[in-house]
């Protein structure tokens, strides 16, 4: 059954030039974590990117929490993205970062205050919030991203591979972030190949079922 607090995809379809990604996509995200799994290439971003309206379907249809489509006005109250290219600004500083997003979403200075010491807090970035992104290791520019994509408490979290090329420990501190600090019945779909992720309670989609791993890598590796 669906509800007002779901992403609801339906007979979803897109492709590039071609190359058709997705084809009478039908799925459902309620409140909560999803691991969207699957080999480079199979479509996980792409879904991830329709999501959040930065890509349109050329058939179906993608409604958001709140019964809408989602578009500028999602993009800029209710949704947070962590691309794998993270795109921190790179002349603000990381406090910067945050307070920026949290403007463009229309909230008040002090919240955009309180929430900045929160998730720096709970990510450990405290020491290094006044610092600029290129003086940041890749694991601290990793963890700046998904602060920023917080700050909103979005009802849609969407992050791409936020794990990928990470050591234990920077990964172990975005799981517990995961596991116990998302907003209450925010929609979580992190886009992933990384195992370390499956100790973490969630829903799973294998995209793998929509495009079969190439079988010449299979016999490669």
């Amino acid at each position: 059954m669906n509800t007002p607090a779901d992403i609801v995809c339906t007979n979803l379809a897109f492709g590039y030039g071609r190359a058709r990604v997705l084809d009478r996509f039908d799925a459902r995200f309620g409140p909560g974590l999803h691991l969207v799994k699957g080999y480079s290439g199979c479509g996980k971003s792409t879904l991830l990117k329709l999501v959040a309206g930065y890509l349109s379907p050329s058939a179906g249809s993608i409604t958001v929490p709140g019964g809408g489509r989602p578009g500028v006005a999602f993009q800029r109250r209710h949704l947070g993205f962590v691309f794998q290219q993270l795109n921190l600004l790179p002349l603000a500083t990381v406090r910067r970062n945050l307070a920026l997003v949290g403007a463009l979403a229309g909230l008040p200075r002090a919240t955009v205050r309180a929430r900045t010491e929160k998730y720096l807090g709970l990510l450990g970035l405290d020491a290094y919030a006044d610092r600029l992104p290129v003086t940041l290791s890749g694991g601290q520019q990793q963890r700046a991203a998904i602060a920023r994509a917080l700050i909103k408490e979005p009802d849609v979290l969407l992050l791409d591979e936020p794990t990928s090329g990470l050591d234990d420990l920077n990964c172990r501190v975005i799981m517990k972030l995961l596991g116990s600090h998302l907003p209450p019945a925010c929609v979580c779909l992190v886009a992933t190949h990384d195992q370390r992720l499956e100790a973490l309670p969630h829903e799973g989609l294998d995209f793998n079922r929509f495009l079969p791993v190439e079988r010449h890598l299979v016999a490669l590796a």
